[in-house]
């Protein structure tokens, strides 16, 4: 019984894992606020500039988060 790991320590992540999150809130922020971008651009008849903008600062957010997720 000495040799178990105690049940509070949790198992480190691998390299993979850490690639699908990254994939993961890049996708889902560039997918999600160009979303909205788009229903901007619909609401007020611009053309797609709300789209373009949508998706960069998905982008920004999620590169955001990575950075906030991956530092100690």
């Amino acid at each position: 019984m000495a040799d178990m790991e105690p049940p509070d320590r949790k198992p480190q992540p691998d390299g993979s894992d850490m690639g699908w999150r990254a994939l993961g809130y890049l996708l889902s922020g560039i997918i999600f606020w160009g979303g909205l971008g788009y229903l901007v651009d619909l609401w007020l008849e611009l053309p797609k500039v709300g789209l373009l903008v949508g998706m960069l600062v998905g982008a920004a957010a999620g590169i955001y988060l990575l950075i906030k997720q991956m530092s100690p």
